[in-house]
């Protein structure tokens, strides 16, 4: 099974290429974030007519999170638990029935950027982490394959940016950032991307300014995290870094991981 992760950065303006890029790619499940409109508003038609379901969480202008498939998931549940007063439209959950050998859980996340620290958009990002890490502890119990796939706003390593320098006071590097995402790993959840290759300058984010992308001046924000029962099934990864020399790209391009659900 292929599920991938893309933060779309607005899915009416990144229609054709993510129509494009179902047919090219044809993954399972797809995970996506910033579609940037409200449920009505988004274009369904042109994506059911690929043979996908469609499910979102949607907001006018900001955030929002989706998630296609090529079956129909068995319950959807919209927003991450923990705080009733947060409006912010960045997280979906979807379940999966897989033929004999019960559920799959993947849950699609948009997770607050954070800047500028000095405002309250540090402590809303740090509180919604630890949202994700009780949300993902309980989750955890019910010993199933669970993906955490989106876009973590979090570089979680040095060499997962392309000059560590130039991150160190931003809210995605900030040691406490990191410390709330090895949080996440410890409950015993792994790293798709990491759990198959060490390679260096692997990145899943280039700015649109300053040359960014013809430089490989990247960064690696976009995760999908495994639990147990889902890492012992992960065969493979990879980031289709080719979608972002596309026309009008997103500023971000799909990360891929595969699972074995045979016999």
């Amino acid at each position: 099974m292929k599920i991938a992760t893309w933060n779309i950065n607005g899915v009416k303006a990144r229609i054709e290429n993510l129509c494009q890029w179902l047919k090219d790619s044809s993954p399972d499940i797809v995970c996506l974030q910033e579609i940037k409109t409200v449920d009505e508003g988004f274009p369904r038609l042109e994506i059911e007519a690929l043979g996908y379901h469609v499910e979102t969480h949607g907001q006018k202008g900001f955030n929002g999170v989706a998630i296609l498939s090529k079956t129909k998931p068995d319950e959807v549940t919209r927003g991450l638990p923990g705080d009733n007063g947060d409006e912010q439209a960045r997280f979906i959950e979807a379940v999966f029935s897989v033929e004999r050998h019960g559920a799959l859980r993947v849950c699609c996340l948009y997770l607050p950027n954070g800047n500028p620290v000095d405002t309250e958009k540090y402590p809303y990002k740090l509180a919604w982490m630890e949202r994700l890490r009780k949300f993902a502890s309980d989750r955890l119990a019910l010993e199933e394959p669970l993906v955490l796939a989106g876009d973590y706003n979090v570089i979680p390593e040095p060499h997962d940016c392309f000059d560590p320098k130039v991150w160190e006071t931003d809210a995605l590097f900030l040691p406490q950032t990191r410390q709330a995402f090895r949080e996440l790993e410890h409950l015993g959840f792994t790293d798709a991307v990491r759990a198959t290759t060490d390679a260096v300058k692997l990145y899943s984010f280039w700015d649109y300014q300053a040359g960014a992308w013809p430089k490989n001046n990247g960064i690696r924000i976009d995760h999908l995290m495994l639990s147990p029962e889902a890492a012992d099934r992960l065969t493979a990864t990879a980031i289709e870094k080719h979608v972002r020399a596309w026309e009008k790209p997103s500023d971000h391009v799909p990360v891929i991981a595969h699972l074995d659900f045979g016999n």
